[in-house]
């Protein structure tokens, strides 16, 4: 008898063993499939996919499945499900097609001798293009990959170079990611404007949260929970002051019958004055104006938090000052 309980707790603890020794052998890594998407995985659990298929302009409708790289975020648990949008046609089987994942950019640009440029729509054949991946790390950390990016005119020409720079970490409850860009220009002046809805930083919800499920969003904001379905956006008539210069902003929306919260976390140190922008389809972020010149690059940084389940307003403004105080 002593024997056999001897063999089952021999047994049970190189189980123990076995499994501690496969998860602390669990890194990030990346998995490239080259003209369309890289993948960032955490072993063999999906976290990042990088959308970097090159600019193909042959046609109206390559130009538009290919006018901007972007990024999407996994269900932080298991991997296997997309939280943010992707890339669409435009057909009334998807709705809002423009907007994708994680996404920067600008919807009234303008340059030069009264030129003009759209890069969120990507209208009159403007598109912004990953030139090159430059740099990728990854360990049991953390994760970073760096892309040059550049900006082209209805004309194809170069008016803006970009490096963004994104930085995942192995945080047990969720996905944490840092995005970082510096924008840069050639030119005596370039203008970035727009308007909430299509410029700045944001974050998209699955395509399946604007079919579905967009009574169910809402939006947790430091001065407290919203209402399912309620929704607050800067207007440049009526400016509502609950929507400028925000620190944070969280959304909490259904994918797949699970509830998740995705968490903005604007620097301080970002160009002020912010304009937010929130749907109940599962899009906010917010924008603001800046003028580019080779003097003055506009550089940027924000935190996104992914989590299955509910946020309180304390732990967003944790996670907030804890990026504030960061070095990253």
């Amino acid at each position: 008898m002593r024997s056999m309980f001897l063999i089952l707790f021999l047994t049970t603890a190189f189980c123990q063993v076995q499994a501690f020794a496969q998860k602390s052998s669990e890194a990030f890594r990346f998995v490239e499939s080259p003209g369309e998407y890289v993948d960032l995985k955490f072993g063999d659990r999906n976290v990042l996919r990088f959308i970097n298929r090159p600019h193909d302009g042959s046609t109206g409708d390559s130009h538009y499945m290919s006018f901007k790289p972007f990024h999407q975020v996994f269900d932080p648990k298991s991997g296997t499900i997309l939280l943010s949008s992707g890339v669409h046609p435009k057909t009334n089987e998807f709705k809002f097609p423009h907007h994708r994942g994680l996404f920067f950019g600008f919807n009234r640009i303008s340059f030069g001798n009264g030129q003009t440029a759209d890069i969120w729509h990507g209208n009159k054949g403007v598109f912004s293009n990953c030139n090159a991946i430059t740099n990728m790390t990854a360990d049991e950390k953390s994760a970073a990959h760096t892309a040059a990016i550049s900006w082209h005119a209805e004309d194809g020409n170069t008016f803006a170079e970009e490096i963004r720079k994104v930085t995942v970490y192995n945080i047990s409850g969720g996905t944490q990611l840092d995005w970082s860009t510096t924008l840069t220009t050639k030119l005596d002046l370039v203008r970035l404007d727009g308007d909430p809805q299509h410029a700045g930083f944001h974050f998209r919800a699955a395509q399946e949260v604007a079919q579905t499920t967009a009574k169910q969003t809402y939006y947790l904001r430091p001065d407290g929970k919203g209402k399912e379905g309620e929704t607050r956006n800067w207007d440049s008539k009526k400016k509502d002051e609950r929507t400028i210069n925000l620190p944070w902003n969280a959304m909490s929306f259904v994918v797949q019958g699970n509830r998740y919260t995705a968490l903005r976390i604007n620097h301080p140190d970002n160009p002020k004055e912010t304009r937010g922008s929130e749907r109940d389809y599962g899009r906010f972020g917010d924008y603001f104006e800046f003028e580019l010149t080779p003097s003055h690059p506009l550089n940027l940084r924000y935190r996104i938090w992914i989590q299955e389940g509910e946020m309180t307003k304390e732990q967003c403004e944790k996670m907030a000052q804890d990026f504030v105080a960061s070095k990253s």
